[in-house]
């Protein structure tokens, strides 16, 4: 079954040098945070560590469709993220994914 067919749903997959993890994590955080706030096709951006390994972090990326991604980015705040964080991550994955159910309170 697939729904809202025109969104953008992604999981992004990375692996985050350990000796700059507080630093990526600080300018991932303001990321996300300027993405949500000043962009209205970032449905959802949220941000979750794998247990007991902090370095492996995963992003549930959601976006009202195409161009919202694309919108996304090419704006200052995710450039700035891109371009400041290249020698911190050495992983990255995109994976595509069809969402089943999303809830929350």
């Amino acid at each position: 079954m697939k729904t809202n067919s025109d969104k953008i749903v992604r999981m992004a997959e990375l692996e985050i040098d350990p000796a700059q993890l507080e630093a990526y994590l600080a300018l991932l955080t303001e990321e996300i945070e300027a993405s949500v706030a000043k962009e209205p096709g970032v449905m959802m951006l949220h941000a979750v560590s794998v247990k007991d390994a902090p370095e492996k972090v995963r992003i549930l990326e959601v976006y009202a469709n195409r161009q919202a991604y694309e919108a996304h980015i090419q704006t200052p705040h995710f450039l700035k993220y891109k371009t400041l964080t290249a020698g911190m991550v050495r992983a990255l994955n995109l994976v595509d994914v069809d969402p089943i159910a999303f809830a929350a309170k």
